[in-house]
């Protein structure tokens, strides 16, 4: 491996771009090489970023020895195929949230992983947020007692019309697995995998969840409840209770510029995220994790392991069993 880590990028849509744009910020990151299903949307993803190698096939980049790395950008819907390939292939894999459609899927990529000695993430970039890490350090530590609720939240207002991919059940449509990820993956962040779900979703005529509520349970007495939503533009912060204090995440709980630790008795104290984090919607906190791994030879990460996202997508799963939200082909 050299000290350059080089990086495929599977997809071109605007995750995909996003991604990109902060791997080029990163100095021992290179990307030589992007691939889409269209050979032409692939040549204008790589005439943008300047990447040397464009195919208009997945096939093509898994099989290219210069790339150490995939990023998986494409619908979950095509998770399995997408990171399969690579993974078959010997690549190092990071893959989008939701990590596939369901867990049996999942399952199928980790499997696949371990038997091959292969790297595979999920991109759960909430996981590697600096500020993000400090909050569990904290609750870890004990700071404001024993977890008691929490809650968040994730909503878009739209409207997306039928047609849109987050609307389409092929592709894995509805507010659940695109933004109701980010509030279960926070809560078993912190509290691991519940013991009960409960949920409740209004459904659009397509047969994919428009916004639902979910009530997790454990059996040492926690609870969270928690909501997404593709109809409804809400206010996309957490909190956690716990029963010596409180931690409010305000706008944007998933990639927090600062969040405010009540402990009782105390006067509030509120972390700041640092300047050499770099902005706040910046991906290069994942892409940092999975290089350091990826030199080392480690097959998965421990910020982001793999058990952790297994058991998110088994409460999606559950979610969606209880407002009968189910996909093609399941």
């Amino acid at each position: 491996m050299t000290e350059r880590v080089r990086w495929g990028i599977l997809a071109t849509g605007g995750i995909a771009a996003s991604f990109t744009a902060d791997l080029l910020d990163l100095p021992d990151a290179e990307v030589v090489a992007v691939a889409s299903r269209k050979e032409a949307s692939a040549k204008v993803f790589a005439e943008r970023f300047g990447i040397e190698r464009a195919y208009g096939d997945w096939a093509s980049l898994a099989a290219d020895e210069d790339v150490d790395v995939v990023y998986v950008a494409t619908p979950h819907a095509a998770h399995r195929e997408a990171a399969g390939l690579c993974l078959e292939a010997g690549r190092a894999v990071l893959c989008e949230k939701a990590f596939a459609l369901n867990a049996r899927e999942a399952a199928e990529l980790v499997t696949l992983a371990r038997s091959r000695g292969v790297f595979l993430m999920e991109a759960m970039w909430m996981y590697c947020h600096p500020l993000v890490r400090r909050l569990k350090a904290l609750v870890d530590d004990g700071a404001i007692g024993e977890v008691r609720t929490v809650q968040a939240d994730f909503g878009l207002a739209g409207p997306f019309p039928p047609a849109h991919r987050l609307r389409d059940p092929a592709q894995g449509g509805g507010a659940l697995l695109d933004l109701g990820v980010y509030p279960v993956s926070f809560a078993q962040l912190l509290l691991g995998e519940p013991s009960a779900v409960t949920a409740s979703a209004q459904l659009s005529d397509e047969g994919v969840d428009l916004q639902t509520g979910m009530l997790l349970s454990w059996d040492s007495g926690a609870r969270a409840l928690l909501h997404c939503a593709i109809n409804a533009g809400t206010g996309v912060t957490a909190s956690v209770t716990g029963s010596a204090g409180r931690i409010d995440v305000p706008g944007g709980f998933f990639y927090p510029e600062r969040f405010v630790l009540h402990r009782d008795g105390r006067d509030p104290e509120e972390f700041v995220a640092a300047p050499e984090d770099g902005p706040r919607d910046s991906m290069r906190h994942e892409a940092i994790e999975v290089m350091r791994r990826v030199r080392t030879g480690d097959t998965e990460s421990p910020l982001v392991p793999l058990e952790g996202s297994l058991a998110v997508m088994r409460t999606l799963d559950a979610v969606r069993e209880r407002v009968g939200v189910r996909y093609p082909g399941e």
